[in-house]
């Protein structure tokens, strides 16, 4: 809050003194407030004995009676420095402003962006900028533009790249790319629910096992003659040299037979690993469990909620 590069919000526009040790014994008070140069320039002046203290997070004044002082002392100037410091801003803005789209200048400075989490990230690392509801805007006091200039380029670069158009354009590019239709393949592959197995070397049905793809549950041998190019593109894990691989149809394993499931006492070994599938140890159970138990929860509450949608539509009709 005292130095620059914190953030700071309107909330925090006043000055705040509280009496404290310094962690040593030593009496004194700690102040906090936004920081601008010249205000820290003023304080100094005032309290010559202060220093900053990264461990509290504030300026550190000493003595006995230092709360009272900063408190008076507040009383006294703190107005007046917030603005001279306005003031001083205006007089800067006004001999060398920025223009922009996204800037408006009012009673005090006024950006209006589209939504962007990196321009929103650097609005608030400006001391005194705070979000105004109302506006719909960022409200920047002049005594901030110092910060606020220097920020800017990132600021008005990431509010080009959240406009309407520019997002298309990246979607349309993002979309015309190999790599998504590469992801697009393999989520069609995923839905399948299949998985390629040596013809010699078929796992048993019915037991939670792992793949390359984690832990599954096979269900049925389709039989099915598995396609090279397929298995090279999909699954590279299993080799192809363990003999015709065929389809076998597979499925999540639930927590309960996660929980139920018998642990391999070692690690697979690669003739295991090569063939695609082996007895899981117990630290990749308990990993699988915690993602069985998170799917569950969140089905049961999408069900819960679908239930009250369909209830209120219910009531309503």
């Amino acid at each position: 809050m005292g130095r620059v590069g914190r953030p700071v919000t309107g909330e925090t526009e006043q000055f705040s003194a509280t009496q404290r040790e310094a962690g040593d014994g030593a009496p004194g008070a700690t102040a906090a407030f936004p920081y601008d140069r010249m205000t820290v320039e003023r304080f100094r002046a005032a309290f010559p004995r202060a220093r900053w203290r990264d461990d509290l997070g504030a300026w550190f004044v000493p003595g006995t009676t230092a709360e009272r002082r900063l408190k008076a002392w507040s009383g006294r100037e703190w107005t007046g420095v917030l603005a001279h410091a306005d003031e001083r801003g205006r007089d800067a803005f006004a001999f060398e402003p920025l223009v922009s789209p996204y800037l408006e200048v009012a009673d005090d400075l006024v950006v209006r962006t589209p939504y962007s989490r990196a321009v929103v990230a650097e609005l608030r690392m400006v001391p005194w900028a705070r979000w105004d509801p109302a506006s719909k805007a960022w409200r920047v006091p002049f005594r901030s533009l110092e910060e606020l200039r220097q920020r800017w380029p990132a600021i008005e670069d990431g509010a080009r790249q959240a406009e309407p158009e520019e997002r298309r354009k990246r979607e349309a590019n993002r979309r015309a790319s190999p790599e998504h239709a590469d992801r697009l393949a393999e989520a069609a592959e995923r839905r399948r629910n299949r998985y390629p197995v040596p013809k010699d070397a078929l796992p048993p049905l019915g037991r939670v096992l792992q793949t390359h793809m984690g832990c599954a549950v096979f269900e049925a041998v389709t039989g099915e003659v598995v396609e090279p190019a397929v298995a090279a593109r999909f699954y590279p894990g299993v080799a192809s040299e363990t003999g015709t691989l065929v389809w076998v149809t597979r499925r999540r394993p639930t927590r309960d037979e996660l929980v139920l499931a018998w642990p391999a006492r070692t690690d697979a070994n690669p003739t295991e690993i090569a063939r695609g599938w082996w007895q899981p140890t117990v630290e990749v159970l308990r990993v699988e469990r915690r993602k069985a138990a998170s799917m569950e929860r969140a089905g049961a509450t999408r069900r819960s909620r679908g239930k009250n949608a369909e209830a209120g539509a219910e009531a309503g009709r």
